[in-house]
């Protein structure tokens, strides 16, 4: 996954830029690079990582693509569990993702939708 761009603050999208290479195949043997942008929501916020690891585990099954940040903050707090982690999904399966997480029984977990 690439880095970030610019500075994450709480509450906010996370945009990701990614920057793709083709190669064209035609007579002069151009180059062409592409920036996509992916917009990443927050879907849930615990210190819970036994309910992270449940979560991430209905995502897998349902092959929705999700980030989980803030896990190495351990390092920072001494491994007291203080510091939420957060599940990050994409914006084009954030609808598919909450209503997998509300089928399951986890919609009190689930963030708000501030679209």
């Amino acid at each position: 996954m690439p880095a970030p761009t610019g500075s994450i603050r709480a509450g906010e999208d996370i945009r990701y830029a990614a920057q793709s290479r083709a190669v064209a195949t035609g007579l002069g043997g151009l180059r062409a690079s592409a920036t996509a942008e992916l917009i990443m929501r927050e879907l849930v916020r615990t210190t819970d990582a036994v309910l992270i690891s449940a979560i991430e585990a209905l995502l897998n099954s349902a092959r929705i693509e999700h980030l989980v940040v803030d896990q190495n903050m351990s390092v920072l707090e001494g491994s007291i569990g203080i510091f939420p982690r957060r599940i990050l999904v994409g914006e084009d399966q954030l609808h598919m993702a909450r209503r997998l997480l509300e089928d399951a029984g986890f919609a009190h977990e689930l963030r708000p939708d501030h679209r």
